[in-house]
């Protein structure tokens, strides 16, 4: 997905845009890429096409939506999940592997900085599943941790994204 197709649909759909797209790529699916969206949602907010609070809100919502979906996933279909995964992505096991530990080990505050480092971001809703980290702690804490990851690349478009964009111009 470029940038002139997030423009488009974004342009097109408007806020509803923002929630599918900011949702598909909480999920991990390949194709949408928060170094894109966002900061053309930001651009977009600035221009007056969208608001900036219901922009945000509205990522930040999806993000846990998405979350939540990859965290039930995990919590009820753990086991049968990672099984199949590791067949189908084996190179990408380290990752997941990684990413169980680091639940353990730091628990919430994992949750939260994982939410804060792009390939990890999307994941670690799965093992905090399948390891039935608390629901009510793993929400708040994605929470925290989406809101800042989005607020920061929605701001960045807002604020910088007429500068960069007459630049390339």
């Amino acid at each position: 997905m470029d940038v002139q197709t997030v423009t488009h649909y974004l342009t097109q759909y408007g806020a509803i845009a923002v929630f599918v797209i900011v949702f598909l790529e909480y999920l991990n699916l390949p194709g949408f890429p928060a170094g894109i969206i966002m900061p053309v949602a930001g651009i977009c907010a600035a221009q007056g096409g969208l608001s900036f609070p219901l922009t945000l809100f509205l990522s930040v919502l999806a993000g846990l939506c998405g979350s939540w979906a990859l965290y039930l996933l995990g919590r009820f279909g753990g086991a049968v999940f990672l099984s199949w995964f590791e067949r189908r992505f084996p190179k990408q096991m380290p990752v997941i592997d990684r990413t169980m530990s680091h639940v353990q080990e730091k628990g919430y505050i994992g949750v939260f900085l994982a939410k804060l480092i792009p390939a990890v971001r999307t994941i670690i809703s799965i093992p905090a599943g399948v390891l039935q980290m608390n629901f009510a702690g793993y929400t708040f804490f994605s929470l925290l941790g989406i809101t800042l990851w989005n607020l920061g690349f929605i701001g960045a478009g807002y604020l910088f994204g007429d500068a960069v964009f007459s630049l390339f111009s």
